[in-house]
């Protein structure tokens, strides 16, 4: 293994996640001054409809290369941070999962946490789940989950409360796609995640992550059984710095932390 490439390599998707940290934190996303800002008009007028992903199945409004705001800097987005318009390979490898297994959410409550794009989500809602509630604090993700469901003629609830460290005793499963982008915000939802396990043990948590280094040495790893790997497509290893691998965790806190 070329180590110092391995480094490399999680230092450059650390720096991307850490401004994903700063959003949650924030727990808003910050439009820029523009009281007439429309998210929907918005997310037609720069994405397009991709279904070049590893769940082809699923349409989604996306920044793509061709996509005018794909080479901009910040200060040319009307929106902050717009995560939702991209599809990062966690969630990727966890909609995947969903889609190849869908005795897992049929005729059950799914939360999906950080939802983004809203594609674990909607994967839920094709599969049969009886209720999907997609959650993500920024309110144009929220516009573009509801556009991506509509687009995939699909029902589902939105919410922008920020649920991370709530009880939550209603889902049947939970789906956190992509939120070990740190060290810090992955002991927070770590710690989460074991208060939301003892106040409803029955509730199935599925993690999506590619293997980031803040996942990989976070001491929670250890509390995770691992219950499918994928490889990531050509797309997806070219746009997150040469990661090649997702996996889909089950979070069981019977199991021992190192």
């Amino acid at each position: 293994m070329n180590y110092a490439f391995t480094y490399k390599m999680y230092f450059k998707a650390n720096l991307l996640y850490q401004r994903l940290n700063l959003l949650f934190r924030r727990c808003h996303s910050e439009r820029r001054d523009n009281p007439s800002f429309d998210p929907i008009k918005f997310i037609q007028g720069n994405t397009e409809i991709s279904t070049n992903h590893m769940t082809p199945e699923i349409k989604l409004h996306l920044i793509t290369p061709r996509c005018a705001l794909w080479d901009s800097g910040a200060d040319q987005c009307p929106v902050s941070d717009p995560f939702w318009a991209f599809y990062w390979p966690g969630g990727q490898v966890l909609t995947r999962y969903i889609l190849d297994n869908g005795s897992v959410v049929k005729d059950k409550s799914v939360l999906d946490v950080g939802s983004g794009c809203g594609a674990s989500a909607i994967a839920a809602a094709m599969r049969g789940a009886r209720r999907v509630l997609a959650n993500d604090i920024d309110p144009v993700a929220a516009a573009a989950m509801k556009m991506n469901a509509k687009l995939n003629s699909v029902n589902l609830e939105t919410s922008t409360d920020n649920l991370i460290g709530q009880g939550l005793h209603q889902w049947d499963v939970v789906f956190l796609g992509d939120m070990f982008y740190d060290e810090e915000f992955a002991s927070t939802v770590s710690d989460w995640l074991k208060t939301l396990k003892q106040s409803n043990s029955s509730c199935e948590i599925l993690i999506g992550d590619p293997g980031r280094f803040s996942f990989e040495e976070h001491p929670a790893k250890s509390l995770l059984c691992k219950v499918a790997e994928y490889e990531l497509d050509e797309v997806c290893r070219r746009e997150n710095n040469g990661l090649t691998l997702g996996g889909v965790w089950a979070y069981d806190p019977t199991r021992t932390m190192k």
